[in-house]
């Protein structure tokens, strides 16, 4: 290979055939033993010495105990074929034939160098790119896990809101009717069973998030009364898609808590879908006149959860006589 005009390639066809496979055995043989000291020297210094560390001096250590060792056995190697093979070279002291014994030998060394330091090469990138595949798993695996909790976290913060807001319904009504007091506790006793179920969920179906809500409304007409107007136009086809659970109990929360619900102007509430598809909760405004103080929660709880399991994020649109949040389907 280092010189195709040597006389060996231009003997080579008048060579027995068993000289021929024990030159190919034995440098296959070589090449062999040239990977596996390449590999071992390499995955030692992994113990020791990691690239990360210190990549220079792991460097220089890596190359020089290859060469040395490659160099080792490359003399062993050449003598090894000479002796095997009956060499001329061996067994003669001219002058020529031990010039070309001594070329011969230096391109072997030259030669195994360099094939060693290519095998290094390829050694070490090999382990970079699947050092570098495990980190990437390894944060996908990790951001994965800081989703499912962020995920856990807000759904447990859905279970406090919803309790709060309706043990204050229960007070009052108990106070002012005892028979409401109790037919309200009965629903409100079903619908939390309905949310220690779902609130474990990402995703709920719509279908089954408008049985909640249809639950959930009786439990506002016994407060409300002909106060608050709920409109329900939803596409059967869209049904299946999924949805945060509580969603729309949280919309309506938020409509409910922050505009004025009398006779005379009822507060309205309209749930549809829009020609794309998509989930559309809209209710008019008539803002309180001293606005409570706001955690603002309902939203936010919403949109962050959104932002957790898929791209399309919730539309918020206010004007002077409508507040509307549009909310993508998934699919599940």
């Amino acid at each position: 290979m280092m010189d195709p005009f040597d006389s060996y390639w231009m003997n080579i066809l008048e060579q027995p055939i068993w000289y021929l496979l024990l030159d190919s055995g034995i440098t296959l043989l070589f090449c062999i033993i040239v990977s596996e000291i390449c590999i071992y020297v390499g995955n030692q210094l992994n113990r020791y010495i990691p690239w990360k560390d210190q990549p220079g001096k792991r460097l220089i250590i890596e190359v020089t105990c290859v060469i040395i060792l490659v160099w080792i056995l490359s003399f062993f190697f050449s003598y090894l074929f000479a002796f095997t093979c009956g060499s001329e070279a061996i067994q003669s002291d001219t002058p020529e034939m031990l010039r070309k014994q001594a070329v011969s030998e230096m391109q072997w060394f030259v030669l195994s160098t360099i094939v060693s330091l290519m095998l290094v090469g390829i050694n070490t990138g090999s382990f970079l790119i699947r050092n570098w595949k495990n980190e990437a798993v390894r944060a996908a695996e990790m951001n994965q896990y800081a989703i499912e909790a962020e995920l856990r976290a807000l759904k447990l913060q859905i279970d406090p809101h919803f309790v709060f807001n309706n043990l204050s319904v229960l007070s009052e009504l108990i106070l002012e009717d005892q028979k409401a007091g109790h037919e309200f506790a009965e629903n409100f006793s079903r619908i939390y069973r309905y949310i220690l179920v779902n609130s474990k969920k990402d995703l709920t179906s719509l279908e089954e998030e408008l049985k909640f809500l249809n639950a959930y409304i009786k439990l506002i007409k016994h407060r409300f009364g002909n106060r608050v107007e709920f409109s329900i136009n939803v596409n059967t086809d869209v049904v299946t898609n999924g949805i945060p659970p509580l969603t729309l109990q949280l919309l309506v929360e938020n409509a409910l808590k922050h505009n004025k619900t009398v006779k005379t102007n009822p507060l309205k509430i309209y749930i549809y879908t829009n020609a794309q598809n998509e989930l559309v909760v809209e209710n008019t405004l008539a803002p309180i006149g001293n606005p409570l103080n706001s955690s603002k929660f309902g939203l936010s709880n919403i949109q962050d959860r959104y932002a957790l399991l898929t791209l399309n994020e919730p539309q918020i649109i206010r004007d002077e006589q409508i507040f509307k949040v549009i909310l993508p389907l998934i699919k599940l």
